[in-house]
């Protein structure tokens, strides 16, 4: 059992739980996530570790309430426990000094990139940090990827707070204006399209972090399968980063579209609206 010792809602849909999990504390390296299931009737879902504090052995989860079950940790409270826990799974970042790295969190993306901007900023890095919301309610951990960013780039899409678009423009003014040696990006599917998308014309490595259906998280089930660069991988045990340039999201997002619909339409609706703009650049030439 894995009691909850803090709890706090960050946002209408959205909460934060530390865990007491010293063995996961211990070992937890950045881009790791764990598998909990809540009691023996529930499903078993991936979470990544937002952060983690070896000394009192406690693991920070943030969560999105979209479905059965994070909608049911949304409503466990300070003392309550979690039946399992499960980690770390997946391979860490590969953290290095690059030079200037750019780190890109859209949507509850936020969470698992700030360990990751935190241990780049360990080994050296320049950190220049971007982190969107579609308005300023959502916007999650500012204060923390301030305090360990050299810059940090906040973006509504609504404009009410921050900078007016998509995390992609702000991406984009930032490649434009200095060298960077690496971005990282993590959100939802089609952002992490568009950022590599940007990154492929500026010839920038990108990496990102996939979020396919997983099921027993060590690569047995093949649930998590995704193709990179014409080969196929199992996030849970090859990922769940990968190269941003080589992955298939078009198979991907068909594949989630199988389970979660709202995706398959937001990365189709991406594709009308690129489809739309070049369209009208034509138009104007």
């Amino acid at each position: 059992m894995y009691r909850i010792i803090t709890r706090k809602r960050l946002a209408s849909n959205v909460i934060m739980i530390e865990l007491e999990a010293p063995e996961i504390a211990a070992k937890h390296k950045a881009g790791q996530f764990v598998l909990l299931r809540i009691d023996e009737h529930g499903e078993r879902i991936p979470i990544t570790v937002a952060a983690k504090d070896q000394e009192k052995g406690i693991i920070r989860l943030i969560i999105q309430e979209v479905g059965k079950t994070t909608i049911q940790l949304g409503q466990l409270e300070k003392g309550d426990v979690i039946q399992d826990l499960i980690g770390p799974l997946g391979q860490p970042t590969q953290i290095e000094n690059y030079g200037v790295a750019v780190c890109v969190g859209g949507g509850i993306g936020r969470a698992p990139i700030q360990p990751i901007a935190q241990a780049l900023k360990e080994a050296g890095n320049t950190v220049i940090s971007i982190i969107g919301a579609r308005t300023k309610e959502l916007v999650l951990m500012e204060e923390e990827m301030q305090a360990i960013s050299d810059r940090t780039i906040v973006c509504t899409d609504d404009g009410s707070y921050g900078s007016k678009g998509f995390v992609t423009e702000s991406l984009e003014n930032v490649l434009k204006s200095e060298h960077v040696d690496i971005v990282v990006a993590i959100g939802p599917l089609p952002m992490m399209k568009a950022c590599c998308e940007v990154t492929e014309r500026y010839s920038v490595k990108t990496v990102v972090s996939l979020n396919p259906i997983m099921v027993d998280g060590t690569g047995m089930c093949g649930g998590c399968r995704v193709t990179v660069g014409d080969e196929i991988h199992f996030a849970c045990v090859d990922g769940p980063e990968f190269d941003g340039h080589q992955v298939d999201f078009d198979e991907l997002a068909r594949r989630l579209g199988a389970y979660n619909q709202e995706e398959a339409v937001a990365l189709h609706e991406y594709d009308l609206m690129i489809d739309q703009t070049d369209h009208e650049c034509k138009l104007e030439k």
